[in-house]
């Protein structure tokens, strides 16, 4: 033994990945190695020409030191820059029990509602939250952040309106980087984007505007007169709104606008250098059916009880593919419950106060500033922002290095000109600092707390008046409730979630610590570069780590979600053919086993999906490819591929494939969905990708925290990099100029990139190729397994599925009348999240078991399914009715069994169908949810006896 194995390096690779079951999945295979079963799994003519150019692993340790190396560069000064991101306090209850609990941050999205009672909770209290404070009668749970939801409010507005025009009216007092993202939505889409004075947006002919409420420079104006100008001429208006001015200004509602949206950082979620954050997107009821992303709903059960769902899911993506009103995937769920459960924790009275002491300490600011040593404050009304002119640039230079001196950050309006945002963590220590760094002399604060906002601007009406934001004010009370929601929800901490194309895999627990340290939580993310060394040499690191896994050249990480990613992917071609002369290469052909965003994501690029086949084996018709890609070789722009397969399936032409596209001209966007058969084994460049998306919430270990936060960055080759996005506010490095944003931030969500760079860090050259290779290993034992009870729909090499299979349900529902749902919903009464149902194939689920679940529960979960196949020959026998079974009426609750009981199986068939279940069993809180119900009778808001 030498002193390398007692070290261990690679330690948290077994962490990861039960290596002790590899000679009993390879027995299983019928292989004898690793090696072969890789041989026999992968086509050769895929595989990569040289060993993954990676560092080897670091211990959790080292990592982790080596990462508080970086973060200890950063410098965290208190933030008065604003611009719509303020430090604020997340109590440490919800920082405990939420943001650091993986009861909550590991579970999926909440397409199983039944197993999801707890957090569609908390996202519908954020909802109530979004609606009490804008006026609406809906409020959607959350989107990616404020500029994306302002390019929404825009496409919404156009969707709505019964305008002929195609402009849109932006305020110039808009925040910069949302005015960035909208440039970049509007010419895609055709729009003509119109930036001016807000006074005169009723002077042209526009579909919609978009007013700011309180101005990137902080002035708060009466908004009324011109939004009834503007509706009176046709026009849908959206307002942007600061979410803590509104717990003191009229509602945009009562304004008269028509959508109302904004960034919820404020309630409690750290900066995190630009993300994530949950961005509120508020509206007409009558505008519910185009609106874009979630909105929960209160439905009822099977037993007739409250509960809730996933409203009006028919809008989505995945089902209208071209036609969908936006490409939202992934939206900001675990940040969403943050900020509703600091409105529940401060309830009215909390929330009032924190607003009314940021207000009022702006106020005496500006007091004790305006008319000394000739400074002037710009504005007699604000809310937060007091923006100073002082008289010249040398003078604003030196209060600037003064404030930096004393480790504030102010921002820089003009070169005269000053900002300094107050905020909830601003003190009586900072307005005396403040006051000395502009005058000279530090002041104490005034006795009394006065304020400039007009009783004309104040609302006068309640906020937050349900019991929920009225009843857990002790920590005592508090604790209890966010336990009681989180055993309403089956997250990975009690079982695996083995959803297709989701990759629901260990976030271990050394990759989130780092989230929560304040050198990455607590920076801003426009601070000054000099401040943010630690942070631009992780994101460094990170791009190196992701171009020698993918094989690009350049890395682009602002995307913040997957969909944003397609996006971005898209725009970099777009832009590409544009700065050709090639304008009109605007044809994009999809696969029909290409992931269900793709469509929506090209129609939003302004391009023409055209639909390829798929053979009978699920791959792509190369005949079909040939004659499409030649019929439109004048306007090819792209083709998206999903690679694997969404139907689970490694093809092996995809080298012909990308040929045929690039020679008629068309780039390769390849959509990363799949990437966990990839890594180590094949580089999407290398077989002709010209760019790729990267679900960090998939394959590098982000979490998906109950329907998102997730990052999306791309990987482009170098024709295309330079048309990659940059940022307004603050550039990218690497960046082309003049190339306009996708995100509010020039990162994206940095603040949970930590969770990647240690993921690749501690998994190291060695590990992360494991991590592939046991992917496909655990994959194929399990479509080997149910292979015996259920049809595998399609496969590849040597009878091979890649990192999942389709398990085909339509022979059985033929002959037993037992549905896919049916299967879905039984597998909760064996502790279970169902696989991916009826996607991409209707009748079938899709199973993707990851490479971070041992064999003990692959083998746990295989017996649940093949229990089921038992239960539904039951049905087809004739031994339980076709409309009473256990599989039509699960899932069963604790409540089912405790009454009268007259159904034909026992309460043990019911609850306890194998024998582990009763060691560990998880009982759902509802029956069955009634869809139909809740769409047809949408209640988006807390009802009285809902929600405590």
């Amino acid at each position: 033994m030498n002193f390398n194995d007692l070290f261990n390096q690679n330690e948290f690779a077994a962490r990861h990945i039960s290596f002790k079951d590899e000679a009993a999945l390879l027995g299983a295979l019928g292989e004898k190695d690793m090696a072969g079963f890789i041989d026999h799994t992968v086509p050769q003519s895929i595989r990569m020409p040289s060993e993954l150019n990676l560092p080897q692993a670091l211990t959790e340790a080292d990592a982790l030191a080596k990462l508080k190396g970086m973060a200890v560069k950063n410098k965290v000064n208190k933030s008065y820059i604003g611009l719509g991101y303020y430090p604020t306090r997340l109590p440490n209850v919800i920082l405990r029990n939420v943001l650091e609990n993986p009861g909550w941050y590991t579970a999926y999205t909440p397409y199983q509602a039944e197993i999801a009672q707890g957090r569609l909770q908390a996202l519908l209290n954020f909802q109530q939250v979004c609606i009490d404070l804008t006026g609406f009668e809906v409020a959607g749970a959350s989107l990616l952040d404020e500029a994306t939801a302002a390019a929404e409010a825009m496409s919404m507005a156009k969707r709505v309106s019964k305008s002929k025009s195609n402009r849109f009216f932006v305020d110039e007092r808009v925040y910069p980087q949302t005015l960035d993202v909208m440039k970049t939505r509007a010419g895609y889409f055709g729009f003509e984007l119109v930036v001016g004075d807000f006074q005169t947006a009723d002077e042209g002919d526009f579909f919609g505007a978009l007013l700011q409420y309180v101005g990137k420079d902080g002035d708060v104006v009466a908004l009324e007169d011109v939004i009834g100008r503007l509706k009176a001429q046709g026009a849908v208006v959206a307002v942007a709104a600061d979410i803590m001015s509104l717990v003191l200004l009229k509602s945009p509602a009562a304004l008269g606008a028509d959508i109302a949206l904004g960034n919820t950082q404020r309630f409690g979620v750290p900066m995190g250098f630009g993300g994530p954050h949950a961005a509120y997107f508020a509206f007409k009821d009558e505008f519910k059916r185009s609106s874009p992303g979630r909105i929960i709903g209160v439905s009822k059960d099977a037993a007739g009880k409250p509960a809730l769902r996933m409203a009006l899911s028919t809008r989505e993506q995945h089902i209208r593919r071209e036609k969908a009103t936006s490409n939202i995937c992934t939206a900001q769920a675990l940040l969403a419950n943050l900020a509703g459960m600091y409105a529940v924790y401060h309830g009215p009275e909390g929330v009032k106060r924190i607003a009314n002491r940021i207000h009022a300490l702006a106020s005496a600011f500006a007091d004790a500033v305006n008319g000394s040593d000739g400074l002037k404050v710009a504005h007699a009304v604000f809310f937060d922002t007091v923006a100073v002119d002082c008289g010249d640039k040398a003078k604003a230079d030196a209060v600037y290095q003064a404030a930096l001196n004393a480790g504030y950050n102010l921002r820089r309006i003009s070169d005269n000109v000053l900002a300094a945002a107050f905020h909830e963590e601003s003190s009586a220590q900072d307005f005396a600092d403040l006051t000395e760094i502009f005058t000279g002399k530090a002041q104490a604060l005034p006795e009394q707390a006065g304020g400039k906002l007009s009783d004309g601007l104040l609302r006068t009406d309640a906020i937050l008046q349900h019991p929920v934001f009225n009843r857990y004010h002790t920590e005592h009370e508090m604790l209890r409730y966010l336990k009681k929601l989180e055993e309403r929800d089956l997250a990975m901490n009690r079982s695996m979630i083995s959803l297709g194309s989701c990759t629901m895999k260990l976030n271990a627990t050394s990759e989130m610590l780092p989230i929560t340290w304040p050198e990455f939580s607590h920076i801003h993310p426009f601070a000054p570069r000099d401040q943010v060394g630690g942070y631009m040499q992780m994101l460094d690191d990170l791009q190196t780590q992701l171009k020698a896994i993918t094989g690009f050249d350049a890395i682009s990480m602002q995307p913040n979600s997957g969909a944003q990613g397609e996006y971005t992917g898209l725009l970099s071609i777009r832009r590409y053919h544009e700065a050709n002369g090639q304008s009109e290469r605007n044809v994009c052909l999809i696969p029909r086993s290409a992931h269900g965003t793709n469509p929506a994501t090209a129609t939003m690029m302004g391009m023409k999906v055209v639909t390829v086949d798929t053979d009978e084996h699920g791959n792509v018709n190369i005949e079909d490819l040939k004659a499409k890609a030649a019929e439109h070789s004048e306007h090819l722009g792209a083709l998206m591929i999903t690679y694997p397969s969404t139907h689970g399936v490694y093809e092996e032409g995809i080298r012909d494939i990308c040929n045929i596209i690039h020679e008629h001209g068309g780039q390769v966007y390849m959509d990363g969905a799949n990437m966990n058969a990839q890594i180590g084994i094949m580089q999407p460049a290398e077989v002709g990708a010209d760019v790729l998306h990267m679900n960090l919430h998939k394959t590098f270990c982000i979490p998906h925290g109950g329907g998102g936060p997730g990052m999306g960055p791309i990987g482009l080759k170098a024709h295309l990099a330079p048309f990659a996005p940059n940022h307004t506010v603050s550039p990218v490095e690497g960046a082309g100029k003049g190339m306009s944003a996708v995100s509010a931030a020039p990162y994206g969500s940095a603040g949970i990139l930590p969770i990647t760079w240690m993921y690749i860090t501690m998994m190291g050259k060695q590990g992360m190729v494991q991590t592939s290779q046991w992917a496909l290993l655990n994959a194929n034992y399990v479509a080997k397994a149910l292979s015996e009870d259920y049809p595998i729909l399609y496969t590849g090499k040597n009878g091979r599925v890649a990192h999942e299979c389709i398990v085909d349900l339509r022979p059985l529902k033929a002959e037993s009348g037992i549905t896919e749902t049916d299967i879905a919903k039984r597998l909760m009464d064996y502790g279970f999240h169902a696989p991916t149902v009826s996607f991409p194939v209707a009748g079938t689920l899709m199973i993707e078991p990851t490479e971070s679940e041992s064999k003990a529960e692959l083998d746990r979960f295989i017996a649940a399914l093949k229990q089921i196949k038992q239960e539904v020959l039951n049905v087809e026998k004739g031994v339980w009715p076709k409309d009473n079974n256990p599989l039509v009426n699960a899932p069963h609750t604790a409540a089912d069994i405790t009454g009268e009981w007259d159904r034909p199986y026992t309460r043990e068939e019911a609850v306890f169908p194998l024998p582990y279940v009763r060691e560990n069993k998880f009982w759902p809180s509802v029956n069955r949810v009634d869809d139909v119900y809740g769409d047809r009778h949408l209640v988006p808001s807390l009802p009285e006896d809902v929600g405590l």
